[in-house]
Protein backbone atom coordinates (compact mmCIF):
# COMPACT_ATOMS: atom_id res chain seq x y z
CA UNK A 1 0.00 0.00 0.00
CA UNK A 2 1.71 3.40 -0.46
CA UNK A 3 0.27 5.00 2.75
CA UNK A 4 -0.02 4.49 5.68
CA UNK A 5 -2.59 6.70 7.30
CA UNK A 6 -5.86 5.80 7.37
CA UNK A 7 -8.31 7.48 4.83
CA UNK A 8 -11.47 9.09 4.54
CA UNK A 9 -13.49 9.87 1.15
CA UNK A 10 -16.00 12.44 1.31
CA UNK A 11 -18.16 13.44 -1.58
CA UNK A 12 -21.63 14.91 -0.58
CA UNK A 13 -24.27 16.56 -3.08
CA UNK A 14 -25.64 18.49 1.08
CA UNK A 15 -22.94 20.27 1.78
CA UNK A 16 -24.43 21.19 5.19
CA UNK A 17 -22.02 20.55 7.80
CA UNK A 18 -19.24 19.24 5.92
CA UNK A 19 -16.45 21.58 6.23
CA UNK A 20 -16.55 20.85 10.63
CA UNK A 21 -16.95 17.17 10.07
CA UNK A 22 -13.61 16.96 7.29
CA UNK A 23 -11.84 19.50 9.71
CA UNK A 24 -12.54 16.89 12.93
CA UNK A 25 -11.70 14.11 10.55
CA UNK A 26 -8.38 15.70 9.73
CA UNK A 27 -7.68 16.09 13.27
CA UNK A 28 -7.98 12.80 14.32
CA UNK A 29 -5.04 11.93 11.23
CA UNK A 30 -7.09 10.58 8.70
CA UNK A 31 -6.29 11.58 5.17
CA UNK A 32 -9.23 13.00 3.45
CA UNK A 33 -10.45 11.96 0.12
CA UNK A 34 -12.49 14.18 -2.02
CA UNK A 35 -14.45 14.61 -5.30
CA UNK A 36 -15.54 18.25 -7.74
CA UNK A 37 -17.44 20.57 -5.81
CA UNK A 38 -16.59 18.73 -2.09
CA UNK A 39 -13.02 19.00 -2.91
CA UNK A 40 -13.31 22.60 -3.58
CA UNK A 41 -15.29 23.28 -0.26
CA UNK A 42 -13.28 21.37 1.75
CA UNK A 43 -9.88 23.35 0.19
CA UNK A 44 -11.90 26.55 0.63
CA UNK A 45 -12.29 25.70 4.64
CA UNK A 46 -8.43 25.78 4.72
CA UNK A 47 -8.40 21.62 4.68
CA UNK A 48 -5.74 19.56 2.46
CA UNK A 49 -7.19 17.44 0.12
CA UNK A 50 -6.03 14.59 -2.11
CA UNK A 51 -8.59 14.12 -5.31
CA UNK A 52 -10.03 10.74 -6.31
CA UNK A 53 -8.22 11.41 -10.07
CA UNK A 54 -5.22 11.70 -8.49
CA UNK A 55 -5.63 8.77 -5.69
CA UNK A 56 -6.68 6.31 -8.20
CA UNK A 57 -4.18 7.62 -11.18
CA UNK A 58 -7.41 7.71 -13.25
CA UNK A 59 -9.58 11.05 -14.64
CA UNK A 60 -12.90 11.80 -14.00
CA UNK A 61 -14.47 10.80 -17.56
CA UNK A 62 -17.73 11.35 -19.42
CA UNK A 63 -18.38 14.48 -18.45
CA UNK A 64 -17.64 13.68 -14.34
CA UNK A 65 -20.12 10.30 -14.68
CA UNK A 66 -17.44 7.73 -14.21
CA UNK A 67 -14.70 9.51 -11.06
CA UNK A 68 -15.59 6.91 -8.40
CA UNK A 69 -15.88 3.45 -9.98
CA UNK A 70 -12.59 2.58 -9.72
CA UNK A 71 -11.00 -0.39 -7.94
CA UNK A 72 -8.41 1.26 -5.78
CA UNK A 73 -11.66 3.43 -4.64
CA UNK A 74 -14.38 0.20 -3.87
CA UNK A 75 -11.70 -2.09 -3.32
CA UNK A 76 -10.38 0.03 -0.51
CA UNK A 77 -14.11 0.59 0.74
CA UNK A 78 -14.93 -3.19 0.66
CA UNK A 79 -11.56 -4.87 2.13
CA UNK A 80 -12.30 -7.15 5.39
CA UNK A 81 -9.02 -6.24 6.82
CA UNK A 82 -6.19 -8.79 7.27
CA UNK A 83 -8.23 -11.86 4.98
CA UNK A 84 -7.70 -8.81 2.49
CA UNK A 85 -4.49 -7.16 2.85
CA UNK A 86 -2.57 -9.67 0.84
CA UNK A 87 -4.73 -8.69 -2.22
CA UNK A 88 -4.45 -4.88 -1.16
CA UNK A 89 -0.56 -5.19 -1.23
CA UNK A 90 -0.59 -6.39 -4.20
CA UNK A 91 -2.92 -3.97 -6.21
CA UNK A 92 -1.39 -0.96 -4.01
CA UNK A 93 -5.37 -0.25 -2.70
CA UNK A 94 -5.52 1.55 0.66
CA UNK A 95 -8.76 0.70 2.74
CA UNK A 96 -10.74 3.45 3.28
CA UNK A 97 -11.90 4.00 6.79
CA UNK A 98 -14.72 6.37 6.65
CA UNK A 99 -16.79 6.88 3.53
CA UNK A 100 -19.55 10.01 3.46
CA UNK A 101 -21.48 10.58 0.85
CA UNK A 102 -25.44 11.57 -0.26
CA UNK A 103 -26.72 12.02 -3.69
CA UNK A 104 -27.40 14.16 -6.41
CA UNK A 105 -30.21 15.89 -5.82
CA UNK A 106 -32.54 14.17 -7.66
CA UNK A 107 -36.00 14.75 -5.73
CA UNK A 108 -35.22 18.37 -5.61
CA UNK A 109 -34.29 18.70 -9.41
CA UNK A 110 -37.89 16.95 -10.48
CA UNK A 111 -40.07 18.83 -8.28
CA UNK A 112 -39.03 22.13 -10.42
CA UNK A 113 -41.64 22.87 -12.66
CA UNK A 114 -39.35 23.46 -15.16
CA UNK A 115 -37.17 20.37 -14.82
CA UNK A 116 -36.64 18.80 -18.56
CA UNK A 117 -36.67 15.27 -18.86
CA UNK A 118 -32.71 15.93 -20.20
CA UNK A 119 -31.86 17.74 -16.51
CA UNK A 120 -33.47 15.00 -14.29
CA UNK A 121 -31.71 12.15 -16.09
CA UNK A 122 -28.39 13.67 -15.39
CA UNK A 123 -28.85 14.14 -11.37
CA UNK A 124 -29.41 10.22 -11.59
CA UNK A 125 -26.26 9.76 -9.44
CA UNK A 126 -24.55 5.85 -10.09
CA UNK A 127 -21.61 6.19 -7.89
CA UNK A 128 -22.43 7.77 -4.84
CA UNK A 129 -25.05 4.80 -4.85
CA UNK A 130 -22.25 2.23 -5.25
CA UNK A 131 -20.17 3.66 -2.76
CA UNK A 132 -22.74 3.60 0.10
CA UNK A 133 -24.14 -0.06 -0.85
CA UNK A 134 -20.45 -0.96 -0.44
CA UNK A 135 -19.78 0.90 2.91
CA UNK A 136 -22.96 -0.18 3.96
CA UNK A 137 -22.54 -3.81 2.98
CA UNK A 138 -18.97 -3.63 4.59
CA UNK A 139 -19.82 -1.44 7.81
CA UNK A 140 -18.03 -4.25 10.62
CA UNK A 141 -15.17 -2.35 8.82
CA UNK A 142 -16.24 0.85 7.47
CA UNK A 143 -18.27 4.00 9.14
CA UNK A 144 -20.68 5.35 6.59
CA UNK A 145 -22.27 8.44 6.78
CA UNK A 146 -24.90 9.70 4.48
CA UNK A 147 -27.21 11.80 6.86
CA UNK A 148 -25.51 15.38 8.12
CA UNK A 149 -27.64 14.91 11.44
CA UNK A 150 -25.15 11.69 12.32
CA UNK A 151 -21.99 13.92 11.99
CA UNK A 152 -21.74 14.91 15.28
CA UNK A 153 -22.55 12.11 17.37
CA UNK A 154 -21.06 9.61 15.34
CA UNK A 155 -17.28 11.57 15.64
CA UNK A 156 -18.04 12.20 19.33
CA UNK A 157 -17.80 8.88 19.90
CA UNK A 158 -14.74 8.04 17.61
CA UNK A 159 -13.31 11.09 19.40
CA UNK A 160 -13.70 9.62 22.63
CA UNK A 161 -13.04 6.15 22.33
CA UNK A 162 -11.14 6.29 19.16
CA UNK A 163 -13.63 3.43 17.95
CA UNK A 164 -17.23 3.54 17.17
CA UNK A 165 -19.33 0.44 18.01
CA UNK A 166 -20.46 -2.50 16.36
CA UNK A 167 -24.11 -1.20 17.05
CA UNK A 168 -23.56 2.20 15.89
CA UNK A 169 -21.86 1.04 12.56
CA UNK A 170 -24.94 -1.41 11.75
CA UNK A 171 -27.02 1.46 12.31
CA UNK A 172 -25.36 3.61 9.95
CA UNK A 173 -25.31 0.63 7.53
CA UNK A 174 -29.19 0.95 7.54
CA UNK A 175 -29.66 4.34 6.99
CA UNK A 176 -27.33 4.07 3.93
CA UNK A 177 -29.27 1.68 2.41
CA UNK A 178 -32.49 3.28 3.22
CA UNK A 179 -31.25 6.37 1.54
CA UNK A 180 -30.52 4.45 -1.65
CA UNK A 181 -33.71 2.58 -1.59
CA UNK A 182 -35.95 5.54 -1.39
CA UNK A 183 -33.58 7.45 -4.11
CA UNK A 184 -33.85 4.51 -6.47
CA UNK A 185 -38.16 4.35 -5.74
CA UNK A 186 -37.98 8.40 -6.65
CA UNK A 187 -36.11 7.53 -9.93
CA UNK A 188 -38.18 4.37 -10.74
CA UNK A 189 -41.65 6.62 -10.27
CA UNK A 190 -40.61 9.62 -12.11
CA UNK A 191 -39.47 7.27 -15.12
CA UNK A 192 -42.45 4.95 -14.79
CA UNK A 193 -44.57 8.66 -14.55
CA UNK A 194 -42.85 9.97 -17.68
CA UNK A 195 -43.90 7.20 -20.16
CA UNK A 196 -47.44 7.09 -18.90
CA UNK A 197 -50.31 6.93 -21.42
CA UNK A 198 -51.70 10.69 -19.59
CA UNK A 199 -50.50 12.89 -17.03
CA UNK A 200 -53.00 12.84 -14.21
CA UNK A 201 -55.37 15.71 -14.23
CA UNK A 202 -55.15 18.60 -11.81
CA UNK A 203 -56.09 17.34 -8.28
CA UNK A 204 -55.50 13.72 -9.22
CA UNK A 205 -53.33 11.38 -7.60
CA UNK A 206 -50.82 9.05 -9.84
CA UNK A 207 -51.42 5.65 -8.85
CA UNK A 208 -47.92 3.73 -9.16
CA UNK A 209 -47.63 0.19 -10.19
CA UNK A 210 -45.12 -0.20 -7.23
CA UNK A 211 -45.78 1.40 -4.20
CA UNK A 212 -42.53 2.17 -1.81
CA UNK A 213 -42.99 3.70 1.11
CA UNK A 214 -40.40 5.36 3.27
CA UNK A 215 -41.05 7.37 6.63
CA UNK A 216 -39.10 8.20 9.41
CA UNK A 217 -40.21 7.65 13.05
CA UNK A 218 -40.66 10.98 14.72
CA UNK A 219 -42.22 10.74 17.52
CA UNK A 220 -42.57 7.62 20.01
CA UNK A 221 -46.91 7.79 21.55
CA UNK A 222 -47.91 6.70 24.87
CA UNK A 223 -49.62 4.32 23.00
CA UNK A 224 -52.41 4.12 20.03
CA UNK A 225 -56.05 3.61 19.87
CA UNK A 226 -55.96 1.80 23.21
CA UNK A 227 -53.61 1.36 25.65
CA UNK A 228 -52.67 -2.11 24.97
CA UNK A 229 -51.42 -0.98 21.70
CA UNK A 230 -47.70 0.56 20.64
CA UNK A 231 -47.86 2.98 18.14
CA UNK A 232 -45.50 6.33 16.74
CA UNK A 233 -45.64 8.96 14.53
CA UNK A 234 -43.64 8.52 11.17
CA UNK A 235 -43.13 11.34 8.80
CA UNK A 236 -41.68 11.83 5.21
CA UNK A 237 -38.11 12.80 5.63
CA UNK A 238 -37.73 16.64 5.94
CA UNK A 239 -41.72 17.18 7.30
CA UNK A 240 -41.77 20.06 9.68
CA UNK A 241 -43.83 19.57 12.83
CA UNK A 242 -45.38 16.29 14.19
CA UNK A 243 -48.27 14.90 11.64
CA UNK A 244 -48.08 18.57 9.56
CA UNK A 245 -48.85 20.32 12.61
CA UNK A 246 -46.35 22.65 14.71
CA UNK A 247 -47.46 21.90 18.33
CA UNK A 248 -47.22 25.49 20.69
CA UNK A 249 -48.44 24.26 23.97
CA UNK A 250 -49.57 21.44 25.65
CA UNK A 251 -48.63 17.55 26.29
CA UNK A 252 -47.62 15.63 23.19
CA UNK A 253 -50.42 14.55 21.45
CA UNK A 254 -52.34 11.01 21.61
CA UNK A 255 -52.96 8.86 18.34
CA UNK A 256 -56.68 9.50 18.67
CA UNK A 257 -55.76 13.42 18.75
CA UNK A 258 -53.66 12.99 15.40
CA UNK A 259 -56.77 11.40 13.42
CA UNK A 260 -59.46 13.84 15.35
CA UNK A 261 -57.19 16.56 14.31
CA UNK A 262 -56.49 15.68 10.85
CA UNK A 263 -60.12 15.72 10.27
CA UNK A 264 -60.92 19.03 12.17
CA UNK A 265 -58.53 20.91 10.04
CA UNK A 266 -59.65 19.30 6.86
CA UNK A 267 -63.11 20.07 7.33
CA UNK A 268 -62.12 23.94 8.73
CA UNK A 269 -59.98 24.88 5.87
CA UNK A 270 -62.82 23.65 3.44
CA UNK A 271 -65.33 26.02 4.85
CA UNK A 272 -66.29 29.40 3.09
CA UNK A 273 -66.16 32.09 5.39
CA UNK A 274 -65.50 32.86 9.23
CA UNK A 275 -65.52 28.84 10.74
CA UNK A 276 -65.38 26.54 13.40
CA UNK A 277 -65.61 22.91 13.40
CA UNK A 278 -65.75 21.19 16.16
CA UNK A 279 -64.72 17.06 15.69
CA UNK A 280 -64.92 14.34 18.38
CA UNK A 281 -64.27 10.37 17.27
CA UNK A 282 -63.06 11.84 14.04
CA UNK A 283 -66.83 13.51 13.45
CA UNK A 284 -67.65 16.97 13.23
CA UNK A 285 -70.41 17.07 16.05
CA UNK A 286 -70.82 20.75 15.55
CA UNK A 287 -69.43 23.58 12.78
CA UNK A 288 -70.44 27.08 12.06
CA UNK A 289 -69.77 30.27 10.68
CA UNK A 290 -70.34 33.88 12.27
CA UNK A 291 -69.18 37.35 11.83
CA UNK A 292 -65.54 36.52 14.73
CA UNK A 293 -63.80 32.82 14.96
CA UNK A 294 -65.64 33.53 18.69
CA UNK A 295 -68.99 33.67 17.55
CA UNK A 296 -68.38 30.76 15.19
CA UNK A 297 -66.84 28.63 17.77
CA UNK A 298 -70.10 29.43 20.29
CA UNK A 299 -72.43 28.78 17.80
CA UNK A 300 -70.89 25.67 16.96
CA UNK A 301 -70.61 24.56 20.13
CA UNK A 302 -74.01 25.14 20.87
CA UNK A 303 -75.17 22.80 18.13
CA UNK A 304 -73.61 19.36 20.39
CA UNK A 305 -72.41 20.91 23.67
CA UNK A 306 -72.69 16.93 25.25
CA UNK A 307 -70.09 15.43 22.39
CA UNK A 308 -68.01 18.68 22.08
CA UNK A 309 -66.55 17.55 25.72
CA UNK A 310 -62.91 16.23 25.13
CA UNK A 311 -63.31 17.11 21.44
CA UNK A 312 -60.71 19.08 18.76
CA UNK A 313 -61.64 22.61 17.61
CA UNK A 314 -60.17 24.14 15.00
CA UNK A 315 -61.04 27.47 13.32
CA UNK A 316 -60.11 28.79 9.66
CA UNK A 317 -58.92 31.96 10.75
CA UNK A 318 -56.61 33.37 12.81
CA UNK A 319 -57.59 33.53 16.70
CA UNK A 320 -56.52 35.37 19.91
CA UNK A 321 -56.50 34.83 23.50
CA UNK A 322 -59.83 35.94 23.53
CA UNK A 323 -61.42 33.15 21.24
CA UNK A 324 -58.84 31.06 23.60
CA UNK A 325 -60.12 31.91 26.93
CA UNK A 326 -63.82 31.30 25.24
CA UNK A 327 -62.92 28.02 24.12
CA UNK A 328 -62.19 27.23 27.74
CA UNK A 329 -64.70 29.06 29.37
CA UNK A 330 -67.63 26.63 27.83
CA UNK A 331 -65.60 23.20 27.73
CA UNK A 332 -62.90 20.80 28.36
CA UNK A 333 -61.19 20.43 24.94
CA UNK A 334 -57.89 18.39 23.75
CA UNK A 335 -56.63 20.39 21.20
CA UNK A 336 -57.23 23.71 19.78
CA UNK A 337 -55.94 24.42 15.88
CA UNK A 338 -56.17 27.62 14.13
CA UNK A 339 -53.97 28.54 10.68
CA UNK A 340 -52.28 31.62 13.11
CA UNK A 341 -52.13 32.72 16.87
CA UNK A 342 -51.45 36.21 17.87
CA UNK A 343 -49.08 36.99 20.94
CA UNK A 344 -51.57 37.10 23.79
CA UNK A 345 -52.50 33.33 22.91
CA UNK A 346 -50.12 31.12 25.01
CA UNK A 347 -50.62 33.31 28.71
CA UNK A 348 -54.26 32.28 27.66
CA UNK A 349 -53.64 28.96 28.14
CA UNK A 350 -51.83 29.15 31.62
CA UNK A 351 -54.63 27.90 33.89
CA UNK A 352 -54.59 24.67 31.06
CA UNK A 353 -51.29 23.66 30.45
CA UNK A 354 -52.38 20.35 29.29
CA UNK A 355 -53.92 21.66 25.96
CA UNK A 356 -52.46 21.45 22.41
CA UNK A 357 -52.27 24.96 20.71
CA UNK A 358 -51.51 23.67 16.65
CA UNK A 359 -51.14 25.91 13.60
CA UNK A 360 -50.61 23.74 10.62
CA UNK A 361 -46.95 23.45 9.50
CA UNK A 362 -45.53 25.25 5.84
CA UNK A 363 -44.51 22.34 3.47
CA UNK A 364 -45.03 21.19 0.34
CA UNK A 365 -47.48 18.16 -0.22
CA UNK A 366 -45.31 15.69 -1.58
CA UNK A 367 -46.90 13.02 -3.91
CA UNK A 368 -47.67 10.78 -0.84
CA UNK A 369 -49.91 13.19 1.07
CA UNK A 370 -52.01 12.97 -2.40
CA UNK A 371 -52.71 9.46 -1.46
CA UNK A 372 -55.03 8.06 0.82
CA UNK A 373 -53.55 4.66 2.40
CA UNK A 374 -54.57 1.83 4.38
CA UNK A 375 -53.38 -0.95 5.89
CA UNK A 376 -55.05 -4.32 5.41
CA UNK A 377 -54.24 -7.92 5.69
CA UNK A 378 -51.46 -8.93 3.25
CA UNK A 379 -51.56 -5.17 1.89
CA UNK A 380 -52.97 -1.83 1.76
CA UNK A 381 -55.79 -0.24 0.02
CA UNK A 382 -54.51 2.82 -1.98
CA UNK A 383 -56.96 5.63 -3.27
CA UNK A 384 -56.58 9.54 -4.11
CA UNK A 385 -57.55 11.46 -1.51
CA UNK A 386 -61.14 12.89 -1.81
CA UNK A 387 -60.60 16.50 -2.22
CA UNK A 388 -63.79 16.89 -4.64
CA UNK A 389 -64.87 20.39 -4.29
CA UNK A 390 -68.97 21.92 -5.38
CA UNK A 391 -69.65 24.86 -6.93
CA UNK A 392 -73.70 26.53 -7.53
CA UNK A 393 -73.04 26.07 -11.36
CA UNK A 394 -72.35 21.86 -10.88
CA UNK A 395 -75.98 21.63 -8.68
CA UNK A 396 -78.96 20.29 -10.54
CA UNK A 397 -82.25 20.89 -9.57
CA UNK A 398 -84.34 18.28 -9.67
CA UNK A 399 -87.42 19.38 -7.96
CA UNK A 400 -91.05 21.58 -8.87
CA UNK A 401 -88.91 24.43 -6.41
CA UNK A 402 -85.96 25.67 -7.27
CA UNK A 403 -83.06 26.77 -4.41
CA UNK A 404 -82.67 30.41 -3.91
CA UNK A 405 -79.81 32.01 -3.87
CA UNK A 406 -79.26 32.59 -0.38
CA UNK A 407 -80.34 28.66 0.05
CA UNK A 408 -77.71 27.69 -2.01
CA UNK A 409 -74.87 28.81 -0.20
CA UNK A 410 -76.88 26.90 2.73
CA UNK A 411 -76.77 23.73 0.57
CA UNK A 412 -73.05 24.30 -0.36
CA UNK A 413 -72.10 24.59 3.50
CA UNK A 414 -74.08 21.63 4.48
CA UNK A 415 -72.23 19.76 1.70
CA UNK A 416 -69.00 20.52 2.46
CA UNK A 417 -69.32 19.35 5.88
CA UNK A 418 -71.61 16.02 4.66
CA UNK A 419 -68.16 14.79 3.35
CA UNK A 420 -66.05 14.81 6.36
CA UNK A 421 -68.95 12.77 8.66
CA UNK A 422 -68.57 9.17 8.45
CA UNK A 423 -71.17 7.27 6.50
CA UNK A 424 -74.09 6.41 6.23
CA UNK A 425 -73.77 10.52 7.13
CA UNK A 426 -76.79 13.07 7.24
CA UNK A 427 -76.27 16.75 8.16
CA UNK A 428 -78.84 19.25 8.86
CA UNK A 429 -77.58 23.23 8.92
CA UNK A 430 -79.87 26.14 9.41
CA UNK A 431 -78.38 29.75 8.79
CA UNK A 432 -74.55 28.40 8.81
CA UNK A 433 -74.89 26.12 11.83
CA UNK A 434 -74.90 22.38 11.90
CA UNK A 435 -78.43 21.64 14.04
CA UNK A 436 -78.07 17.63 13.84
CA UNK A 437 -75.73 15.27 13.04
CA UNK A 438 -76.33 11.49 11.77
CA UNK A 439 -73.26 9.87 11.55
CA UNK A 440 -72.06 6.07 10.68
CA UNK A 441 -75.37 4.72 11.30
CA UNK A 442 -76.21 1.15 9.28
CA UNK A 443 -79.24 2.65 7.78
CA UNK A 444 -79.63 5.98 6.33
CA UNK A 445 -82.85 6.56 7.44
CA UNK A 446 -81.24 5.94 11.24
CA UNK A 447 -79.05 8.46 10.53
CA UNK A 448 -81.75 10.86 9.50
CA UNK A 449 -83.36 9.88 12.60
CA UNK A 450 -80.27 10.05 14.69
CA UNK A 451 -79.61 13.68 13.30
CA UNK A 452 -83.05 14.88 14.29
CA UNK A 453 -82.70 13.61 17.67
CA UNK A 454 -79.59 15.93 18.33
CA UNK A 455 -81.13 18.88 17.60
CA UNK A 456 -84.17 17.63 19.37
CA UNK A 457 -81.90 17.04 22.31
CA UNK A 458 -80.33 20.84 22.28
CA UNK A 459 -83.67 22.46 21.13
CA UNK A 460 -82.72 23.61 17.87
CA UNK A 461 -85.10 24.00 15.19
CA UNK A 462 -84.76 22.27 11.94
CA UNK A 463 -87.76 24.38 10.38
CA UNK A 464 -86.31 25.50 7.02
CA UNK A 465 -83.30 23.34 7.70
CA UNK A 466 -81.04 21.90 4.72
CA UNK A 467 -80.59 18.18 5.11
CA UNK A 468 -77.28 16.60 3.18
CA UNK A 469 -76.91 13.22 2.34
CA UNK A 470 -72.99 11.92 2.06
CA UNK A 471 -75.00 9.11 -1.04
CA UNK A 472 -77.98 8.49 -2.72
CA UNK A 473 -81.39 7.83 -0.38
CA UNK A 474 -82.49 4.64 -1.43
CA UNK A 475 -85.80 5.25 -0.33
CA UNK A 476 -88.00 8.00 0.09
CA UNK A 477 -88.59 7.30 3.91
CA UNK A 478 -85.83 9.87 4.30
CA UNK A 479 -87.31 12.53 2.79
CA UNK A 480 -90.34 11.72 4.79
CA UNK A 481 -88.85 11.79 8.30
CA UNK A 482 -87.12 15.34 7.21
CA UNK A 483 -90.63 16.66 6.17
CA UNK A 484 -92.11 16.01 9.40
CA UNK A 485 -89.20 17.79 11.46
CA UNK A 486 -89.51 21.06 8.73
CA UNK A 487 -87.05 20.40 6.68
CA UNK A 488 -87.08 22.51 2.94
CA UNK A 489 -84.12 21.82 1.36
CA UNK A 490 -82.33 18.36 0.03
CA UNK A 491 -78.62 18.20 -1.20
CA UNK A 492 -77.49 14.55 -2.17
CA UNK A 493 -76.00 12.60 -4.97
CA UNK A 494 -79.03 11.50 -6.86
CA UNK A 495 -78.61 7.85 -8.85
CA UNK A 496 -80.87 5.67 -6.88
CA UNK A 497 -83.03 3.41 -8.93
CA UNK A 498 -85.63 5.43 -6.74
CA UNK A 499 -84.71 8.85 -7.65
CA UNK A 500 -87.58 9.55 -9.30
CA UNK A 501 -89.74 8.45 -6.41
CA UNK A 502 -87.61 10.62 -3.67
CA UNK A 503 -87.75 13.19 -6.27
CA UNK A 504 -91.55 12.76 -6.17
CA UNK A 505 -91.59 12.58 -1.66
CA UNK A 506 -90.06 15.80 -2.31
CA UNK A 507 -92.31 17.98 -4.38
CA UNK A 508 -95.04 16.30 -2.35
CA UNK A 509 -93.53 18.28 0.90
CA UNK A 510 -92.86 21.23 -1.53
CA UNK A 511 -88.87 20.61 -0.62
CA UNK A 512 -85.92 21.71 -2.89
CA UNK A 513 -83.48 19.39 -3.79
CA UNK A 514 -80.28 19.47 -5.55
CA UNK A 515 -78.36 16.70 -6.97
CA UNK A 516 -74.45 16.54 -6.86
CA UNK A 517 -73.56 14.12 -9.10
CA UNK A 518 -71.02 12.69 -6.71
CA UNK A 519 -71.16 10.71 -3.37
CA UNK A 520 -68.64 11.40 -0.24
CA UNK A 521 -68.63 8.06 1.53
CA UNK A 522 -66.04 8.35 5.10
CA UNK A 523 -65.31 4.83 5.91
Amino acid sequence: MSDTAAKALISVSDKQGVAPLAERIARLGFEILSTGGTANTLREAGLTVTSVSEHTGFPEILGGRVKTLHPKIHGGILARGEPDAATLSTHAIDPLAIVVVNLYPFAKTIGRTDCAFEEAVEQIDIGGPAMLRAAAKNHEHVIVLVDPLDYAPVLDELEQTGEVSAQTRRRLGARAFAHTAAYDHTIADYLERSCADRAPSAGEAALPATLALRFTRSTQLRYGENPHQRAAVYQSDGAPGVAGFLQHAGKPLSYNNIVDTETADGCAREIGGCACVVVKHANPCGAAIAQTPLAAYERAFAADPTSAFGGIVAFNRPIDGEVLEGVLAKQFVEVVIAPAITDDALPALASKPNVRLLTPADRRESECDALDIRAITGGLLVQARDRLRMNADQLAVVTARAPRADEIEELLFAWTLVKWVKSNAIVYTLNGQTVGIGAGQTSRIDSARFGASKADAFSLSLRGAVMASDAFFPFRDSIDTAAKHGIRLVIQPGGSRRDQEVIAAADEHDMAMVFTGHRHFRH
